[in-house]
């Protein structure tokens, strides 16, 4: 494992999307520890190498520290052109990965955050988000404060072998108990469902079963898509580990997303079962009540449509 120091100058990065809560993505590192084997992320680091390829473990063996990241987001936050929207920290790498443990920069993310009563959205695979629980607890009782738990299996063989660098599943439920009981929304993020692993009517049950054990918010899903680098890299790793499946899952993929029938009868699959454990199956739906409960926030300000 390769860790390298970057000074950046742009710390948050616009989000053109009509379906997502939030219009601004932060990511404290580059490159992430997990090594989740059907990672979108990892065409990212050709942008460092300036290639136009780079190797899919790069992005899992060399990981970057943005060492001025604290300064530059504080500088973002206090200007005046800032209006205090939601900012999305996690969606290209894991701000929680293990890295943090020692380098304490999420801290520091949060002390800002609650210095400029900034909402803010975290989705993690790690358990330890719970050593920052006071500080998140503090800012949900200034601003709109989400963290969901990434999960996508209860079976840990399977999570080993997809997420080899992840907490296991009950630790991930575990602690999304526990930071349900702070002032922040929480929410379930099934993402990706890995075809023929991941997706039957069993480890469904089993998962919304435990999640509404935890008394999420709500509880959302995204059926795998294999683009760009990703897919030779997952393709790989299905040959090595699940041969027995290769042919199946090419069929499935003749390209990035999985066939439309699929998709269809998942989709509505996950969607009864939510509802069948009484939970919310919208992530917006869930900010809009807690930005109603919290009359000081200004919901014009936020992507909730």
């Amino acid at each position: 494992m390769s860790y390298k120091t970057i000074s950046i100058k742009t710390v948050l990065h616009k989000v053109k999307s009509s379906y997502l809560p939030y219009s601004w993505d932060l990511n404290v590192y580059r490159g992430c520890e997990h090594r989740c084997r059907y990672c979108y992320a990892i065409y990212s680091h050709k942008y460092l190498t300036n290639m136009t390829y780079a190797n899919p473990d790069d992005y899992f063996r060399e990981i970057y520290i943005k060492s001025n990241i604290v300064d530059v987001l504080e500088a973002k936050l206090r200007s005046r052109s800032w209006k205090k929207e939601i900012i999305n920290i996690n969606s290209v790498t894991d701000c929680y990965q293990p890295l943090e443990e020692k380098e304490q920069i999420m801290p520091q993310i949060l002390k800002l955050m609650i210095k400029y009563k900034n909402p803010i959205t975290i989705s993690t695979k790690s358990d330890l988000i719970l050593r920052d629980y006071d500080l998140i607890d503090e800012l949900g009782r200034l601003t709109y404060v989400n963290i969901a738990c990434s999960l996508i299996t209860t079976n840990e063989y399977i999570q080993k072998k997809l997420e080899p660098g992840t907490p296991s599943p009950q630790r991930r439920l575990n602690m999304i108990k526990e930071i349900g009981k702070s002032s922040a929304s929480t929410g379930l993020h099934v993402m990706p469902v890995v075809p023929f692993l991941t997706d039957d009517t069993d480890m469904f049950n089993d998962m919304f079963s435990k999640a509404k054990d935890a008394k999420v918010d709500y509880a959302v899903a995204n059926i795998l898509r294999l683009i760009g680098q990703t897919r030779g890299f997952f393709f790989n790793f299905i040959r090595n580990n699940f041969s027995d499946l290769f042919t199946e899952f090419y069929a499935l993929y003749p390209e990035w997303n999985a066939q439309k029938d699929y998709r269809v009868h998942t989709y509505s699959l996950i969607n009864k079962l939510i509802e069948k454990h009484g939970l919310s199956s919208s992530f917006t739906s869930a900010i809009k009540a807690k930005l109603k409960e919290k009359l000081y926030c200004q919901p014009a300000l936020f992507n909730t449509k």
